[in-house]
């Protein structure tokens, strides 16, 4: 991995019709390269990845390694609650030319620490590729305990994790017991000044397909000791937080590219579009940053 500072977990575009519409992925993805993303994660869970199936999600990887491939990193999200199914979609993302891969913690099933440790090593012994480990316990149930990450990032291949614990002495403690080079990224906007503040390196985030300008200049200026600046910037996106989860992530930010005429088309069940109040929030809010024009 190339350590870049901010990158996107993209959003899967779709047609009208429900299938996934590559040529507009590509699209974003070139876009996002644009406006302010070191890199994307491609079908991650902001994806709608649950409800993608092997052959589009392969697909989808193929389609932006050719996109932006070399000028950005391109992660691939692989993981899910099945190793086998897991192990078999790296494969595919490593013959695409990916730059690494995401593993989410399995959802559902509840692994133990061990299941965890298991899951994630089995995995990653089976490709070259560099790993990075999210943990979403708010999502998956099961919270990756920082002595597990520890026993992880021993192992060469696995370089990251994405932490979206919510909590942060849990990231201070796994800083304290990692190796310097490993890295942490936030995997919470509303947290990414402080999780940088105890050793973080940059965010994967979902703010950033709307103001990720903003969020890369707040990250150079906590970088270049300008304090004060990276707080001011931090707590003027809050509202840009906030709004990004009036309703079940992706559903709001697909919303606010489609006002801004990026076209990411609907969500898949059992996601469903936003209510006309919900709507008005998302516009108000992209006319607060002085994103989209008042018609």
């Amino acid at each position: 991995m190339k350590a870049g500072q901010v990158l996107t977990a993209m959003v899967t575009p779709m047609k009208q019709d429900g299938s996934v519409n590559y040529e507009q992925a590509a699209y974003l993805a070139n876009w996002l390269a644009n406006n302010g993303s070191d890199g994307v994660v491609v079908s991650g869970t902001t994806g709608e990845s649950p409800t993608l199936n092997h052959a589009e999600k392969a697909q989808l990887f193929k389609e932006v390694v050719n996109c932006v491939g070399g000028s950005i990193e391109v992660l691939a999200g692989t993981g899910s609650y099945d190793t086998a199914e897991s192990l078999s979609l790296t494969k595919d993302a490593e013959k695409a030319g990916v730059d690494g891969i995401m593993l989410v913690t399995p959802y559902y099933n509840k692994p133990t620490q061990e299941g965890l440790y298991q899951h994630f090593s089995t995995i990653a012994a089976s490709c070259s590729l560099p790993v990075m480990i999210y943990n979403v316990p708010s999502r998956t149930v099961t919270n990756l305990l920082p002595e597990t990450v520890v026993r992880l990032a021993e192992i060469q291949n696995i370089v990251a994790i994405k932490e979206a614990s919510g909590n942060l002495e849990q990231v201070s403690y796994l800083r304290s017991l990692t190796p310097e080079d490993f890295l942490i990224y936030s995997g919470d906007d509303m947290l990414t000044l402080p999780i940088l503040a105890v050793g973080g390196c940059g965010v994967v985030s979902v703010a950033s397909h709307l103001v990720g300008r903003r969020i890369k200049e707040m990250v150079d200026a906590f970088y270049n000791a300008s304090i004060k600046e990276a707080t001011k910037i931090h707590l003027e996106l809050l509202r840009m937080y906030k709004t990004l989860f009036i309703s079940t992530s992706p559903v709001p930010v697909k919303s606010g590219l489609e006002f801004l005429g990026v076209e990411t088309g609907p969500v898949r069940l059992p996601l469903v579009p936003l209510t006309g109040e919900e709507e008005k929030v998302i516009k108000e809010t992209l006319h607060y940053y002085g994103l989209l024009e008042r018609s």
